[in-house]
């Protein structure tokens, strides 16, 4: 990772947490069922899966950066 304070791991940390908070609104204002592949899927877990990964994606980069840089 970049230096502890730097504008990296600051974007870093801020992106984590609007992630977070992004599920957790989803979690609270979705609700219904739709159906996918011919069994119903609630709705709130379609943008849970999609921000999820959007999530993995970022430690990855981050963590790919770190190891360009040779920090780790």
């Amino acid at each position: 990772m970049a230096e502890p304070g730097s504008p990296l791991e600051k974007k870093y940390w801020v992106a984590l947490v609007l992630y977070a908070v992004l599920a957790v609104l989803s979690w609270f204002t979705l609700d219904g069922k739709i159906p996918v592949g011919g069994r119903l899927v609630e709705l709130r877990l379609v943008p849970l899966v999609i921000i999820g990964g959007l999530a993995l994606r970022t430690v990855m980069a981050m963590k790919a950066e770190k190891i360009r840089r040779g920090d780790e």
